[in-house]
């Protein structure tokens, strides 16, 4: 017994070797094209959404900006401006997942962030009519914006073999930390200039329209359908992901889904981080602001610290994860497990510690940055969390279940602003905002307990058609490509 567990690990590891021998030797292929692609969307679409946390500082306060041609408004109605956006957000998840494995998503996002990028030039013309105004300009935005999630992880289960999986979708969604960190301090700095707070919502629009353009020429739905890939390359890729050039997209299995454990413990992940990392997003500059004091060209330059090493993190922790399951340290399901609870635990411990240091201490503005810094930063090891275990479980369908989960996900992202409304009645006051740090850090751990219990990282039988002979592996699938047939493989290209 003890012999044939030793020969079927010796097996595995082989394959592994085998199936990994077959990647091409190349520094740059096709697929990182279509990667820095999507990190440089999701980068943008962050910088405009995130525009409005530091914007509507300036927008409300007439002393931000030198220039006095630059028109302020009196709105007490600011948190529903900020969390209207997510409830946009949320309507196109599952629709947008769907035409994404359907017919490729090229065409879809290309449309919505063309959508989006108008609707930002558009903003500081609409901001005359009213805050009513801006709350339907954020809600179309973020419509726009709910194509990007599902899409991208479409794509991503097209584009990345299982070995480069963690450090592939952790690039493209340290979008979200990029594009924080640059709108952040950008926006804070242009709005405290002459140029005022209406140029940043017009430079963030005309970079999107950019991105647009070049996304129609070089963005593909699939490697399959890129002419001018590597031949090596797309057998490589299609030989890790056990894909076929014939390969049809197969019926979502609907009951199967929200019947899988695996599937429910990703979600509940999700909206735990959704909710910590959205109320952090969204309040970080106000909290620095009335409580720690700092001016609008400061605040946006300290707000955006923690984002960046946010960024500088994620490839860290989605190194270790690709490197400890390449490696068969630990299998799949655990290596999502230890990245998540690293993410959502450090963090809810700094946050509970923020909130004692801000109620007992007089002077913690170093301490507060510090702990900030680490809130946001160890929570990028969730990159190589939840937020790709859609692939594990079931890749064939990874569009459609990010789409489900980010959709209703979203919906803590709609209620945190709201709820925060009704804590923090005086801005500058440290044990209300305490109150909102202990609340966030207790829904991070609950999220995270929730998706250590029920979460997997084994591919679930119903990611395949009935009629499907694939096995279900706890690791990625392997197929042993001998020497020989590669050999033949490059012979004949």
């Amino acid at each position: 017994m003890g012999s044939l567990k030793s020969n079927n690990k010796e097996h595995d590891k082989s394959s592994a070797n085998t199936k990994e021998n077959l990647k091409p030797d190349l520094c740059y292929g096709a697929r990182h094209t279509q990667i820095i692609l999507m990190f440089l969307l999701i980068s943008l679409g962050y910088m405009m959404r995130v525009a409005l946390s530091v914007g509507i500082v300036a927008m409300t306060d007439p002393n931000a900006s030198p220039n006095p041609d630059i028109p302020t408004y009196e709105w007490d109605d600011e948190s529903i401006i900020l969390s209207s956006f997510f409830l946009g957000y949320m309507i196109p998840q599952i629709g947008a997942g769907q035409l994404a494995k359907y017919y490729g998503p090229k065409y879809f996002l290309a449309g919505a962030t063309a959508i989006g990028s108008v609707i930002s030039i558009l903003i500081p013309v609409m901001a005359q009519f009213g805050s009513w105004a801006i709350i339907i300009c954020r809600v179309l935005q973020g419509i726009a914006q709910g194509f990007m999630y599902p899409s991208c992880h479409h794509l991503l289960s097209k584009w990345t073999p299982p070995s480069e999986r963690s450090r592939f979708s952790t690039f493209v969604y340290a979008g979200t930390s990029f594009g924080t960190v640059i709108s952040l301090p950008l926006t804070g700095w242009i709005s405290g200039s002459s140029l005022g707070w209406p140029f940043a919502y017009y430079l963030y629009g005309a970079l999107g329209l950019l991105w647009t353009v070049v996304w129609l020429f070089l963005g593909k739905n699939s490697p399959k359908e890129h002419k001018k890939i590597n031949p090596l390359e797309l057998k490589y890729i299609e030989t890790s992901l056990n894909e076929t050039h014939d390969q049809k997209p197969m019926a979502t299995p609907w009951k199967a889904i929200f019947s899988s454990l695996p599937f429910w413990g990703i979600f509940v992940g999700q909206c735990g981080q959704n909710w910590g990392y959205t109320t952090l997003l969204t309040n970080i500059p106000t909290y620095m602001g009335n409580v720690l004091n700092f001016d609008i060209k400061s605040n946006g330059l300290l707000s955006a610290g923690p984002y960046f090493t946010f960024w500088i993190l994620s490839f860290i922790s989605s190194y270790l994860a690709d490197w400890a399951i390449t490696h068969r340290v630990t299998s799949i399901g655990n290596t999502r497990k230890i990245a998540n609870s690293i993410g959502a635990v450090v963090p809810a411990i700094a946050l509970i510690i923020l909130g004692v240091i801000g109620t007992t201490s007089t002077n913690v503005t170093t301490g507060a940055l510090i702990l900030l810094f680490i809130a946001v930063g160890v929570n990028s090891s969730t990159c190589s969390g939840y937020q790709v275990n859609h692939m594990d479980i079931a890749p064939v369908h990874a569009g459609t279940l990010m789409g489900i989960s980010n959709g209703l996900s979203n919906v803590t992202a709609i209620i945190a602003p709201l709820i925060i409304q009704f804590i923090v009645t005086e801005a500058s006051n440290p044990y209300q905002w305490a109150t909102v740090f202990y609340t966030s850090a207790a829904i991070f751990i609950a999220g995270n307990v929730i998706f250590v219990v029920f979460g997997s990282g084994e591919t679930q039988s119903w990611n395949y058609a009935k009629n499907h002979s694939s096995e279900i592996h706890t690791d990625f699938k392997v197929q042993v490509v001998p020497n020989e047939r590669k050999e033949s493989i490059k012979n004949k290209f």
